[in-house]
């Protein structure tokens, strides 16, 4: 069984931080392409950040937000800096399952239910 928990949700005012947890269990995560996406009300879901084989983070957050993993218990993180009210969104964290490389496919198998972010 697998399962990716994303908590540190909450509202914040424009320019605060917030940091996103994803605790994964099920699986070692380290071996797996992951990844941070967001969806807001009435826009397509937009893949923010990856680490694995083909890390990197969007250009609509690149200089505020990093992706990161935590070597020691088991927890990939979304750190973001400078939010934007545009940045208000669903965020959930995801797992591309399809190797055990950390090769980046595109396709995402495992994905947790998310966390709200609000932007004032």
């Amino acid at each position: 069984h697998v399962q990716l928990v994303e908590s540190g949700g909450g509202s914040v005012q424009a320019g605060g931080s917030l940091r996103l947890p994803c605790a994964v269990s099920g699986y070692t995560y380290s071996r797996y392409c992951m990844a941070w996406f967001r969806q807001a009300p009435g826009k397509e879901r937009e893949r923010v950040a990856q680490i694995g084989s083909k890390s990197g983070v969007a250009d609509s957050v690149k200089g505020r937000f990093a992706i990161s993993r935590d070597g020691n218990n088991n927890t990939l993180y979304l750190q973001m800096d400078n939010l934007k009210p545009e940045d208000a969104a669903m965020y959930y964290c995801a797992a591309d399952r399809t190797n055990r490389r950390r090769q980046c496919s595109g396709t995402f198998t495992d994905w947790g239910q998310g966390t709200q972010v609000t932007v004032s």
